[in-house]
């Protein structure tokens, strides 16, 4: 097997159209002809997530014979897109999609993707190609952080970049700025209005799409967000696949099935995705290809982020503090997954409903088997990126909910103490925590603060809002934080793992 692998590495070949029949028999390829492919969508943010979900479900649809006026042409709006643009462009937009399931791993070729806007300041490029009218749908994958959203939810009108946008209407900085423009030049040329789909970790997010085009349309003129508003649609969805970043093991990989691709993309074996059905110029047949189009993306997407997406950060912080380098290997740690899974049972699925075939604890137990995957090399370090927006999108809602009804926060109050942890930006091994939130530097000078005076970090207030004034909460915190200090963490994890005052709605760690 290794003369096989090192024979399939001598031999590799560089991944383009003029090379596909060149490639190892056992790597699937499109069975489409690119040129009979035009483009129906431009996706903005085209990381690895996008192309390991959003464009294989394309791709299997192309498969059938079926979308093939729907291509993507892909986009971004920051400087480091190029990188990415260069390096597809390259190898003509196709992507090596390896599958990492613990059976055995398998590759395949998509090409669902057939170009990719140049980045430009002013955006004019994207600005353009949304404004063609074969353009129905413009998605996005662009972090939970990247939609300017203030402390109370709305569309945040004082952010430099939303301020620039609303100042150079035709030149702007933003995705949404780039959108609204597009929109513009289609009412103008008397076109529709293309669907806005968001594919990001976010509770509503077509609502909080809307809100923004909307909002920012509105703030230069009143007219066109009023068009916008009765004409687009802004559907609600949830994804779901874990798709590692690539680093030089993922090129490895790649070049180990003798295939030589520059942005090749790892992934588990499960893919979901949950859209509501409401496209205003049409769509391709999704549901032929497995996904799930429902009124009630909600209860989906409730689940997902409460449970897998709060629970990463369950992992991926304790993970950090103590340099435990993959969310497998905090799984394969007994105290941080036992931290994990009685959080889950006690004070995560209690606000979690079933969704038709599953219920919260078979959800669960399908969690902790993908977390647990050997194969899937995910960092904690990029599981526990953007903490600023994932705790207050993902954890802290929970947390609302469970001091609404009394139910029990102690394990969630101990989630946040170990993310201020964390924060501080050292692991308990004395290693240094490189900056890993867009507003690092704060957190970092509000955790060192904490260390001596815990509840410091909780008058955040564009993180803890309401939640500051709650005692329940800022008392559990508090000894939490304490603990892990004094005691370290996992003296904190096996206090949380081992108490069992579970009538007590509030318990807290001892002295």
């Amino acid at each position: 097997m290794d003369e096989l692998k090192q024979n399939a590495q001598d031999n590799a070949v560089a991944l383009s159209l003029d090379t596909l029949d060149q490639l190892p028999p056992g790597v699937a390829r499109p069975t489409y002809r690119r040129a009979d492919l035009s483009p129906g969508i431009v996706h903005i943010g085209l990381g690895n997530f996008h192309r390991g979900h959003q464009a294989w479900y394309l791709h299997r649809l192309m498969q059938q014979g079926l979308a093939h006026d729907w291509a993507i042409i892909g986009a971004g709006v920051r400087p480091g897109d190029a990188v990415m643009r260069d390096k597809l462009l390259a190898q003509d937009c196709l992507t090596t999609l390896i599958e990492l399931d613990p059976a055995g791993t398998s590759a395949e070729i998509i090409g669902s993707m057939i170009d990719f806007v140049a980045v430009e300041d002013g955006n004019a490029p994207l600005i353009a190609a949304m404004s063609d009218p074969r353009i129905r749908i413009v998605s996005l994958t662009v972090t939970e952080g990247g939609y300017y959203i203030d402390a109370r939810g709305a569309l945040d009108v004082s952010h430099p970049d939303i301020q620039h946008d609303i100042a150079n209407p035709d030149a702007p900085r933003t995705a949404f700025g780039a959108m609204v423009a597009s929109l513009r030049n289609r009412h103008a040329a008397g076109h529709a209005p293309f669907t806005g789909q968001s594919c990001d970790n976010l509770q509503g997010n077509g609502a909080i799409l809307r809100q923004t085009i909307v909002g920012l349309a509105g703030a230069t003129d009143p007219a066109l967000a009023r068009w916008i508003d009765t004409n687009a649609s802004f559907p609600n969805s949830m994804v779901d696949c874990i798709v590692p970043a690539t680093g030089q093991a993922e090129l490895a990989r790649a070049r180990a099935l003798g295939i030589v691709d520059m942005v090749p993309v790892t992934h588990e074996n499960f893919r979901q995705w949950v859209i509501e059905d409401d496209f205003c110029a049409s769509r391709p047949a999704w549901e032929n290809v497995g996904v799930t189009l429902t009124p009630d993306v909600h209860s989906y997407e409730a689940m997902k982020i409460r449970m897998l997406n709060a629970g990463h950060q369950l992992l991926a912080n304790a993970g950090e503090i103590l340099s435990v380098p993959t969310i497998a290997a905090c799984m394969a740690d007994p105290e941080i997954a036992s931290f994990f899974r009685k959080t889950q049972i006690e004070e995560i699925a209690p606000h979690v409903d079933a969704v038709p075939g599953i219920t919260p604890a078979a959800y669960l137990d399908l969690i902790e088997r993908r977390f647990s995957n050997p194969e899937i090399h995910d960092t904690t370090r990029r599981v526990a990126f953007d903490g600023s927006s994932r705790h207050t999108g993902f954890v802290l809602p929970i947390l609302r909910d469970a001091l609404s009804d009394g139910s029990g926060i102690s394990g969630l109050a101990l989630t946040e103490a170990l993310w201020a942890r964390m924060c501080e930006g050292t692991r308990e091994d004395g290693t240094t925590i490189e900056p890993n939130d867009p507003i690092w530097s704060q957190l970092v000078a509000a955790a060192k603060a904490a260390r001596d005076t815990p509840r410091v970090w909780l008058e955040q207030e564009q993180i803890y809002g309401d939640l500051q004034p709650n005692a329940a909460f800022a008392d559990a915190f508090d000894a939490w934080l304490s603990m892990i200090w004094k005691d370290g963490t996992r003296a904190a994890l096996a206090a949380y793992v081992n108490w069992r005052s579970l009538e007590d709605s509030n318990p807290q760690p001892a002295d």
